[in-house]
């Protein structure tokens, strides 16, 4: 089959990636739509940085499997739907033809777990075909159309951030960064109720974007600061979606007493913080990251009824052949917000 494929940092369109065969309770999925991620084009640019971190953390649960060798075809593409197509032995799935989108990890038979973002040998949504475990299958709801389904992924990322913060209706919400992961923040911000939804961004097409999903203020911070809008005299909840340095010491500095600050944007770079202006305030400093098989299902219901509109953040729609292109493009933030990779 045909698969885009990054190799020592390159990426390639092969026509010769052997074909998947479902396992027992695997299921083949044709797919149709796969969205470009952010840490995609953040892997592309520094694996080898993103893999020397991963090894110097501990108090993690070591990952099964072989490691990740970048000098070989590496596999990519966690934002997908498709249609089922084939289950393989003891696998309960639903008819051929059903459209269905998944949690991304794969189960194998021997209990292990193969987490579908960068492998040498278990496809992404970057190719035709892939394979997924039945269990953690989504049908997709109300006639939704692929290539909007394949926003599952990253809408449920806002979501679990959401959730984490435990943000209340009353409370002022801060969104800092307006890319995919700030917009999906929004999203959920505006289906849980918030009233206050302040965004910033230097970006126009970005803080319309914010506008569209949700966001009831929106800022450049070049002109006005989020926090001149936001005001000093309650507590806010600010999300952090730009993940770069010096944005958490912002933030420390200038938000109000009391605040909580949930980090999202993943910064790959050593950062410098000055603790006395958290500990002079009290504020609360909070990281997460992924989200819950609940959060994906719950993020997959909202958009299929409607509750968000995700049309919006698709800028384009591309075939294998544009992917390199695609990696390029999502570089232009007044051009392009999400590209749908479509095999």
């Amino acid at each position: 089959m045909r698969a885009a494929v990054l190799r020592d940092g390159e990426l390639l369109v092969r026509d010769d990636v052997a074909e998947p065969v479902p396992g027992p309770g695997q299921v083949l999925v044709q797919v149709k739509a796969c969205g470009i991620c952010g840490s995609d084009l953040h892997f592309a640019k520094h694996g080898a940085d993103m893999l020397a971190l991963g090894q110097q953390m501990e108090g993690v649960p070591a990952r099964s499997g072989e490691p990740l060798d970048l000098s070989q075809d590496v596999f990519m593409g966690h934002e997908f739907a498709g249609e089922v197509l084939e289950a393989g032995p003891d696998a309960e799935a639903p008819p051929a033809g059903t459209p269905v989108t998944a949690f991304p990890i794969l189960l194998r038979s021997d209990g292990g777990v193969d987490p579908i973002v960068y492998s040498n040998r278990v496809a992404g949504g970057y190719g035709e075909r892939l394979l997924l475990s039945a269990p953690l299958l989504l049908p997709v709801p109300n006639g939704l159309l692929t290539h909007l389904a394949a926003l599952t992924e990253p809408m449920a990322v806002g979501l679990h951030a959401v959730n984490r913060s435990k943000i209340e209706q009353a409370e002022k919400a801060v969104v800092l960064g307006c890319g995919p992961v700030g917009l999906a923040v929004i999203g959920a911000l505006k289906i849980r109720g918030v009233d206050t939804i302040i965004a910033a961004d230097y970006s126009p097409a970005r803080r319309a974007l914010a506008a569209k999903l949700g966001a009831t203020d929106v800022v450049d911070p070049r002109e006005e600061t989020a926090w001149a809008r936001a005001g000093s005299a309650a507590p806010l909840v600010v999300f952090e979606a730009i993940g770069v340095p010096g944005i958490l010491d912002e933030i420390l500095r200038y938000a109000p007493a009391q605040s909580r600050a949930v980090v999202v944007g993943v910064c790959m770079n050593a950062d410098t913080v000055n603790p006395y202006f958290g500990i002079s305030k009290e504020l609360s400093l909070q990281f997460v990251l992924g989200y819950t098989p609940e959060e994906f299902a719950a993020s997959l219901r909202s958009i299929a009824e409607g509750d968000i509109d995700v049309a919006p953040l698709v800028t384009a729609r591309v075939g294998l052949d544009d992917v390199p292109w695609a990696f390029e493009a999502l570089g232009n933030p007044e051009e392009h917000c999400k590209i749908i990779v479509e095999p």
